[in-house]
């Protein structure tokens, strides 16, 4: 049997977005930081409350666009997250210094997939990371993710075939191409925001299709 593809969804943006989306089967939820494009960000106060109060079985993600170990540490710690998405790329030190500072701290490397050059960052990250995390930004013009848009998923299949991590897919899915995504790129998890939400907001219906068609995928997959 292929094992269970796991669902973030990101952009939370209340406790009850957090309870909507954890009755629904999420097993990760992305809490956005302040970010220099991008839907979904909410201050720090808002995101404590929201991890302060999730379902013990949906675990909040702090995307965080610092770029040094301590100031990523720092947002962690005021938030009261037990794992970040770092939406940038990091120096590889940068990691290897939050790894070392924060060993208790999930560190979710975030690669932006512009072309065959994002299959060369897998060596420099993977001895400091503990997942990857493929999405569609422009971290040269400080786009970093929420896009909305579908990158290149042979070269996200490649690298998922490459990685010695789990490996999450992002960038412009939705319920009616989750399944094909899944079929192709063979990840770990999936991850949205924009897909499953309507004006802004989490959409029920939305999110119980994206649901539905990752479990179809899954069952197809088996």
């Amino acid at each position: 049997m292929a094992p269970r593809t796991r669902v973030k969804i990101c952009c939370i943006a209340s406790p009850e977005e957090a309870a909507l989306a954890a009755r629904a089967g999420a097993d990760l939820l992305g809490l956005v930081g302040p970010m220099p494009t991008g839907p979904g960000p909410i201050g720090d106060r808002e995101a404590a409350k929201i991890a302060a109060e999730t379902a013990p079985w949906a675990n909040p993600v702090l995307l965080a666009a610092e770029e040094t170990a301590a100031g990523i540490a720092e947002h962690a710690a005021r938030v009261g997250v037990r794992a970040v998405q770092i939406v940038s790329h990091v120096a590889p030190d940068a990691l290897a210094g939050l790894a070392a500072t924060a060993p208790g701290l999930g560190r979710i490397q975030v690669v932006h997939v512009e072309d065959d050059e994002a299959l060369d960052l897998i060596d420099a990250y993977s001895p400091h990371a503990t997942a990857f995390l493929l999405d569609s930004g422009r971290p040269a013009a400080r786009e970093l993710g929420g896009t909305g848009r579908v990158h290149d998923w042979r070269v996200s299949a490649e690298f998922v075939r490459r990685s010695p991590l789990p490996v999450f897919l992002a960038g412009g899915l939705t319920p009616l191409n989750v399944g094909e995504a899944i079929r192709r790129v063979r990840p770990f998890g999936v991850d949205l925001c924009t897909g499953v939400r309507v004006d802004g907001a989490l959409d029920p219906g939305l999110l119980a299709a994206f649901m539905e068609a990752v479990q179809l995928a899954d069952r197809n997959q088996g």
